[in-house]
C-alpha cells in the first residue's frame, strides 16, 4: 500500500478513505485482496473506528465487501457498476462541457493547458499513476472553470471509483493511449465555442474503456468477475 502524508483539516475518516480510494484505484490493493482494519490503521496512525467507517462507506457503493470475523475484501470488478459509473459521469460532465461553451466572458484555459502540457510529458516518460492523477485534474479543472466544484467533489464520492479503477487499468495496459489527444480537443471545442462537439467529444473520451476491455481482461482476468 502507498501511504500520503494526512491532509491539513482532513478528518481521520476523510483521510482513511482517501486513502482507500486511492490504493483501490492504482490497484495496490488489488481485486480480491484482502484488507485489515487493525493494519490499515496502524499504517496511518489513527484508530480502527474512522478505517471502520471509511470501509464501511466504500461497502455502500460495491467497492468493498465487509466479512464479519473475518475483514474486509476489495470486490472483483463487475462490468455492470463500471458502466453505471460512466454513465453518470457522462451525463455530468457532457452539461459542464457545453456550460463551459457557452460562458460568457469565456473561461480561462490556461490552467487546462498547463494541465496537457503536464500530460504530453508523461505520455513521452510514461508516468502511469502521474498520468492518472493529471487525467483527474483535467477533469476537476472543468467542473472548477465552470463554478460546479460542489457536484464533482459528490460525483467522486460516489460510484466513480469503479470506472477510475478500469481507466487505471487502461494507462498499464494500451500503449497508444489517447488521453492527450482526447482532452485537447475537448479544450479545442470549448475556445471554439461548439457545445455539441464539446458534448459529444467528451462522450468519447469517456467511452474509450469499452474499446480496451478485451485487451483489460486479458492482463488482469483474476480481476474481474
Amino acid at each position: 500500500m502507498h501511504i500520503t502524508a494526512r491532509l491539513p483539516k482532513e478528518t481521520a475518516r476523510e483521510y482513511s478513505l482517501r486513502v482507500l480510494k486511492e490504493n483501490i484505484i492504482s490497484l495496490a490493493l488489488e481485486p480480491g485482496s484482502m484488507v485489515s482494519e487493525n493494519e490499515m490503521a496502524a499504517k496511518l496512525g489513527i484508530s480502527r473506528t474512522p478505517v471502520r467507517e471509511a470501509l464501511i462507506e466504500l461497502s455502500r457503493v460495491g467497492i468493498v465487501e465487509i466479512l464479519p470475523q473475518k475483514g474486509s475484501r476489495i470486490m472483483l470488478i463487475d462490468y455492470a457498476l463500471v458502466e453505471e459509473s460512466r454513465f453518470l459521469r457522462l451525463v455530468l460532465e457532457r452539461e459542464v462541457v457545453r456550460h463551459l461553451s457557452q460562458m460568457e466572458p469565456a473561461p480561462d484555459l490556461s490552467y487546462l493547458e498547463e494541465n496537457l502540457r503536464l500530460q504530453a510529458f508523461y505520455v513521452e516518460h510514461p508516468n502511469p499513476e502521474k498520468l492518472l492523477e493529471l487525467d483527474n485534474l483535467f477533469h476537476a479543472l472543468l467542473f472548477q472553470l465552470a463554478n460546479k466544484v460542489q457536484i464533482y467533489g459528490w460525483m467522486m464520492e460516489g460510484l466513480t471509483v469503479h470506472f477510475d479503477r478500469v481507466r487505471s487499468m487502461s494507462l498499464n495496459t494500451i500503449k497508444d493511449i489517447k488521453i492527450v489527444s482526447d482532452h485537447q480537443a475537448i479544450a479545442n471545442a470549448i475556445a471554439s465555442k461548439n457545445p455539441d462537439e464539446a458534448g459529444a467529444l467528451i462522450e468519447k473520451h469517456l467511452s474509450r474503456y469499452k474499446i480496451d476491455e478485451v485487451a483489460i481482461r486479458e492482463k488482469y482476468p483474476a480481476y474481474f468477475k
